[in-house]
């Protein structure tokens, strides 16, 4: 990189609009949609979609709600003007489905275009050629006045052929290609020139279309931009002002959000932002941004796991791990502190179930795109005491003491960094069970026991216990019967032990629904163990978490 960039870049020019309005602007309703997956998107894929493919995606779209599509370049290929001629002749075009073909502003493939569309019930016919100078100059070497002369020879040429159709319901679009970097005043002139050859009105409908076909500036020049034109294009409350952004700077859903603040009504992009060097602006992120401001965006993505599996299929592309509400790990929680939030707020919500949407990290209700709560929060090396306990309550409904919480967080973590890996929801089930007694043959497995409460507060209790093998007979008392358990079982191990914390609950809201307790024993020294136990008698469920906890010290 050069240490003075400025001697080969300079900066975009902003556009001079002091009294710019979108910046106090609030988005209250979501835009029209344009889908140009099965164009842009389509274009830029190294193995572009054959007709199954496209066919597949088609259903997708029109499923999540799409009422424009943008479907093909029809002269471009013969893979294309078939997939129009399949979707007319197969009546696969729902009746409010209004689809969109693009064409240069050449005669030859403006004809090629329509003869596409011979039968359609209604289409947009989309125009475009470029404007800026870079291309004026460079690339096609063309004066300001004979860009503006193509683009309206190919207008009239349309709306002749448009005229010749009446059977069909025409919407014409036109874009000014490379709109963000051509000058301000020279897109105006070229859009009046094209819409004085179209006059739209009610009954002719026109779209101009101003795309940051190369994001080149940020988004706030670009929303100037589209303020900009909005207030001095003539024929402003005839058409419709639509968005293409790209997403070049990394900043394609900003643009399009403030050009929407700016005066824009419709979108163009793509889901997942699939598109040509680093994409179209991703039309799932608009739409759920949308849906957490609570503004319906009119797309149904309540199948969010099905339509990222469709458009990796199709697109032969992966969707990130990381990409806006639909990556896999979007709404996963590794670190210690983000868990411990999250599963407070999932607590306080089972409180106040019908209150507003607000969650710890988490902007979007999982479960309004299909996606369960399993993966909300995964265990590795950096989680900390929230994450296995979540695991555990949502999995096996334990909800474990907090200093319970505290020592099995630091088993979770040993062993995650033994393995050097997440640990599955399986592998910390495991590891709970082996560490606190949940076996099938604990160190010490209590068979019977018969307990007594007498008149003066003494309580007695005689327990046949399994140690090593062998049978041992207890009898002891105390204030209850753990504490005439522990009496026992120290005087026979020859131990000092005190029950520091036990808390039972149930598992279920049945009730014959089985009880968990928990223990935690401490010697004389202050080392402290824990021991838990299930079982359908909530006593026996106690006294054998007392054995676990106490297995420790006597059979260690």
């Amino acid at each position: 990189m050069l240490k003075t960039p400025s001697l080969k870049y300079k900066p975009h020019p902003p556009v001079s609009l002091k009294d710019r309005q979108w910046p106090n602007n609030t988005l209250t309703r979501s835009p029209r949609w344009l889908s140009t997956d099965l164009r842009d998107g389509n274009q830029a894929l190294a193995e572009p979609m054959d007709g199954a493919r496209k066919r597949k995606f088609w259903d997708l779209l029109v499923a999540c709600g799409f009422k424009e599509i943008e479907v093909a370049f029809p002269s471009a290929s013969q893979t294309d003007f078939d997939f129009v001629r399949s979707l007319i002749e197969e009546k696969r075009i729902p009746q409010e489905v209004n689809i969109q073909v693009l064409t240069q502003a050449r005669e030859d493939l403006i004809t090629r275009t329509f003869e596409s569309l011979r039968g359609v019930h209604q289409a947009t016919i989309h125009l475009y050629n470029a404007t800026a100078p870079l291309f004026r100059d460079i690339v096609f070497r063309q004066t300001r006045d004979e860009i503006v002369q193509l683009a309206v020879n190919a207008a009239r040429q349309i709306r002749q052929l448009c005229d010749e159709s009446p059977e069909s319901v025409w919407t014409f679009q036109y874009s000014p290609e490379t709109f963000c970097f051509t000058e301000p005043e020279f897109a105006l002139q070229i859009c009046e020139a094209v819409a004085d050859v179209w006059e739209p009105n009610g009954s002719r409908p026109m779209i101009i279309n101003l795309p940051a076909t190369v994001e080149v500036s940020m988004p706030n020049v670009y929303a100037d931009q589209i303020e900009y034109f909005c207030r001095h294009f003539s024929r402003r409350q005839q058409v419709c002002i639509s968005v293409h952004p790209h997403n070049d700077r990394g900043t394609g859903i900003a643009c399009a959000e403030l050009a929407l603040l700016a005066g824009a009504e419709r979108v163009e992009g793509c889901l997942f932002g699939n598109g040509e060097r680093t994409g179209n602006a991703d039309l799932v992120t608009l739409a759920l941004n949308l849906y957490t401001q609570g503004i319906s965006p009119g797309l149904d993505f309540s199948q969010m796991k099905k339509v990222v599996e469709v458009v990796e299929e199709c697109n032969q592309l992966p969707v990130a791990p990381r990409h806006p509400y639909a990556g896999e790990l979007v709404f996963t929680a590794f670190s210690g502190s983000h868990q411990d939030a999250i599963k407070k707020g999932f607590a306080a919500r089972q409180n106040a179930p019908d209150t507003f949407w607000q969650m710890p990290y988490l902007p979007l209700d999982p479960a309004d795109i299909g996606c369960s709560y399993e993966a909300v929060i995964r265990v590795n090396s950096q989680s900390g005491k929230s994450g296995a306990a979540w695991l555990l309550e949502q999995n096996h409904n334990l909800i474990l003491p907090r200093q319970l919480q505290q020592d099995f967080s630091l088993r979770v973590q040993q062993e995650a960094e033994r393995g050097e890996k997440e640990m599955s929801q399986m592998a910390v089930w495991t590891l709970f069970r082996q560490s606190y007694g949940l076996v099938d043959a604990p160190a010490l497995r209590l068979e019977d026991y018969v307990c007594n409460n007498h008149a003066d507060q003494r309580t007695t209790l005689s327990a046949g216990i399994i140690c090593r093998g062998k049978r041992l007979s207890l009898q002891g008392e105390g204030n209850g019967f753990l504490s005439a358990a522990l009496t026992a079982l120290c005087r026979e191990a020859k131990a000092e032990l005190e029950i520091v914390s036990y808390q039972e609950h149930t598992l279920g809201k049945r009730s014959d629904s089985r009880s968990v307790a928990y223990v935690c024993c401490q010697d004389r020294a202050g080392k402290c163990a824990w021991g838990v136990s299930i079982d359908s008698d909530v006593s026996r469920a106690s006294l054998q978490a007392m054995l676990n906890a106490a297995a420790g010290f006597i059979t260690g």
